[in-house]
């Protein structure tokens, strides 16, 4: 196979990152045509389309985001050697994480606990609304989305969901509100409740779980973010319905306490990918390693 012409991948990386061929052209002093005949020829030794071409606008294929990557490394690696001759310069992989913007960041840090600090990856998180990752996600611009439920699954969307965690949910507060080791039904109706919103499927178990002790709660706050039910628990603004892990450190030093009654509600957690020619190596790694770390329970 001949050697890559990086002449040929410097101007698929200038395309690639405006978007535009003519404003490419016009900025590298070319024309659009001459432009054009160094992508395709690109294209031809690599043996793939590198771009979508829709209207005016290119966008990249898979393979074109790999390449975009590979020649974002190996450029940055040239920089690095003209302005310093370090023996430590290496080429990073890129590993994009979405992360739904509610998710627990404790959880998010026991799956990324592999790749950190690791000095060839380079990691980019991102966090959003559902619909705007799995978009992003199925544009190419995310390798892998955090969520709390899985995505549906058709033709047209082929995501892939891994469950990587199943969190056991339990009832948490100051220790002050357990003091005596009440019941849980004497909990649920003696103390106010912090739940998660009605969207959430922690909340449907947890309403399920009030009826069935028949047991009508005080809802003091409907919250969306595990970040914010955290420093509610903490204020002693009431108990907590959630996950331990979102309070593990809280719990540890003894500044919250966890019900020992189980309230028989868990929380599932998927990284969501996209079927791919050719998947990310570090996201390979990391869905083996990050859920055996985190465990399904």
């Amino acid at each position: 196979m001949a050697a890559l012409n990086y002449h040929h991948l410097r101007y698929f990386r200038a395309v690639a990152h405006d978007g535009n061929l003519t404003r490419t052209a016009a900025r590298l002093n070319l024309t659009q045509s001459a432009l054009s005949v160094q992508i395709r020829k690109l294209e031809e030794q690599l043996g793939h389309a590198l771009f979508d071409r829709r209207g005016r606008q290119l966008h990249l294929t898979e393979a074109g985001r790999i390449a975009l990557d590979h020649a974002d490394a190996i450029f940055a690696t040239g920089e690095e050697l003209l302005g310093t001759l370090r023996e430590t310069g290496t080429a990073r992989q890129a590993l994009r994480v979405g992360a739904l913007a509610t998710l627990s960041r404790n959880f998010q840090m026991e799956f990324l606990r592999p790749v950190l600090g690791r000095t060839d990856i380079e990691l980019v998180l991102r966090s959003g609304g559902a619909a705007e990752l799995l978009r992003a996600l199925e544009a190419l611009n995310l390798d892998v989305v955090l969520i709390n439920h899985a995505p549906a699954r058709d033709v047209l969307t082929p995501f892939v969901a891994h469950r990587i965690a199943e969190q056991p949910v339990g009832l948490v507060g100051t220790p002050h509100r357990f003091f005596g080791r009440a019941g849980l039904v004497d909990l649920l109706r003696d103390h106010p409740v912090i739940v998660p919103t009605l969207e959430s499927s922690v909340r449907a178990g947890f309403d399920a779980l009030a009826d069935r002790l028949m047991v009508r709660p005080q809802i003091v706050a409907e919250v969306e973010d595990m970040a914010m039910m955290r420093l509610l628990a903490r204020e002693d603004v009431g108990l907590a319905v959630l996950p331990p892990i979102v309070v593990k450190d809280e719990l540890a030093a003894g500044l919250l306490v966890e019900g020992d009654e189980p309230l028989g509600i868990t929380e599932t957690f998927f990284a969501v990918t996209m079927e791919r020619r050719f998947p990310n190596p570090a996201l390979r790694m990391l869905l083996q390693q990050g859920s055996a770390q985190i465990g399904v329970v």
